[in-house]
């Protein structure tokens, strides 16, 4: 079912999080400190990292970054703080998700499985989108600004997809949240501004007055520039 890269220096919670799901199928690699942790991802290919926060030799953040330099592979934190402000920054840095503890194993098989889904190639249709300055390549699944990749995460990715494919049409928040995690409420609000606020960083000339992505204030957001759909 997949590959997954575990980082908890919990032992016992390791252990449970290991036996349940290599029981739905799925390759689990522990680790236990930060060093490790990079050193195993170099080494093997993952299809999802679950990362704890909290670590004898640093914090899941750095993995994070450590992972953002050469790969888009999905993250989840696991963490034991959900003051938002710590939220935002597993968010900010690249990450996909993030689950509180003490949590049940079957919510996060869940979340994992809603990550997958979302981050999986073969659910995006085979369409590249073209938009002023900005080309989405679906099957490369790549992103220019003016011929300059940018490098976004898989939920970036995923969100950008959703306003490219509905240009010109102003979706609520709740309609873009759906969209973005599949039916599952895994979303916030405050997740999806930390999310559209990532994106405008890095495709707008000034992120504080926005030329694609518009908010209309207690409404929604709308992608107002035209957009060329190219079948491929």
């Amino acid at each position: 079912m997949g590959r997954i890269l575990l980082l908890e220096d919990d032992e016992a919670l390791a252990l449970g999080i290991e036996y349940t799901l290599s029981d739905e199928g799925y390759e689990v690699t522990r680790c236990s400190s930060v060093k490790s942790a990079k050193e195993t991802f170099d080494e093997t290919k993952f299809d999802i990292a679950l990362l704890d926060v909290m670590l004898p030799d640093g914090n899941g953040y750095d993995v994070c970054k450590y992972i953002r330099t050469t790969s888009k592979l999905p993250v989840i934190f696991l963490t034991a703080c959900d003051e938002e402000v710590n939220v935002v920054l597993g968010l900010e840095i690249g990450g996909d998700d993030y689950i509180t503890k003490p949590f049940r194993v079957k919510e996060l098989i869940s979340r994992i499985k809603a990550v997958l889904r979302r981050t999986e190639k073969t659910a995006y249709k085979k369409v590249s989108y073209r938009s002023k300055d900005i080309l989405f390549d679906m099957d490369s699944m790549k992103v220019y600004l003016k011929q300059e990749e940018v490098e976004l995460s898989a939920q970036e990715y995923k969100l950008l997809q959703i306003f490219m494919a509905n240009p010109k049409k102003v979706m609520s928040r709740e309609e873009i949240l759906t969209k973005l995690s599949d039916g599952a409420a895994y979303f916030d609000t405050n997740t999806l501004s930390v999310y559209i606020k990532r994106i405008r960083e890095k495709i707008e000339v000034d992120s504080s007055q926005p030329q694609y992505i518009k908010t209309l204030r207690g409404i929604g957001y709308e992608w107002v520039v035209e957009v060329e759909a190219v079948k491929e």
